[in-house]
């Protein structure tokens, strides 16, 4: 069946590259992703009822003073400057 899909040019792209390097054509490969992704191992959909779960880890001390982490440009200099 021919059907018409927008994908990101990106994404696009990388699976042209995917296909001419495994010599593959382009629709098995789509069509490979589409079955792991529906098969029972892969594609598991979350529903509303199962809330996802957080395993917090924490360390003693808190934030560097000084440290806004509402701010991410501030954030992105801290981690840069510690480089």
């Amino acid at each position: 069946m021919k059907t018409t899909v927008d994908l990101p040019d990106d994404l696009l792209i990388r699976a042209k590259k995917r296909a001419a390097e495994t010599r593959t054509p382009l629709r098995a490969l789509i069509a490979r992703g589409l079955q792991r992704e529906l098969s029972a191992e892969g594609g598991k959909i979350r529903t509303r009822d199962a809330p996802v779960r957080i395993r917090w880890v924490t360390e003693p001390g808190g934030l560097p003073p000084g440290l806004d982490v509402a701010d991410r440009e501030a954030l992105h200099a801290w981690k840069d400057a510690r480089r």
